[in-house]
């Protein structure tokens, strides 16, 4: 499965339902496993779950495992909830995810994805595209 696909589909399928930016990256955290509401925290620690396994990611930010999608998904619900600054550190500090590995490599364009929704600068409708133009094409 082309789960990078897959995420940029959800992506679309979210943005068409016109929440606020907040909620729209709440509920991309679902794609990854992480639900709304008070246990987040316990799905966010226990890495959630694949809902869209799969491959078809770019190599820099390809472990090669089926898990990307829910990488990329979990650590926007973290963001979206603890801010950049701190979801970077448990990235590379809890997670070890190294900024110069494929995960670490996702968790900042994770980062970075939220904060360009939350500013505005990147509007839900244009979202899926980003994730393909930046993440997709294995």
């Amino acid at each position: 499965m082309d789960a990078c696909a897959a995420l940029a589909e959800s992506i679309d399928r979210l943005a068409e339902r016109g929440h606020s930016n907040r909620r729209f990256l709440k509920e991309l955290g679902r794609v990854g496993g992480v639900r709304r509401g008070p246990l987040w925290l316990t799905d966010a620690a226990s890495g959630g779950s694949n809902r869209l396994r799969g491959r078809g990611f770019r190599a820099q930010v390809d472990d090669t495992t089926d898990g990307q999608a829910r990488h990329f998904a979990g650590t926007v619900a973290v963001a979206t909830r603890v801010g950049g600054r701190m979801t970077r550190w448990l990235s590379t500090a809890v997670l070890r995810d190294a900024p110069d590995t494929a995960d670490g490599r996702l968790s900042d364009e994770a980062i970075e994805f939220v904060r360009l929704v939350r500013s505005g600068e990147l509007a839900q409708a244009d979202a899926a595209g980003w994730v393909r133009r930046r993440l997709c094409g294995a």
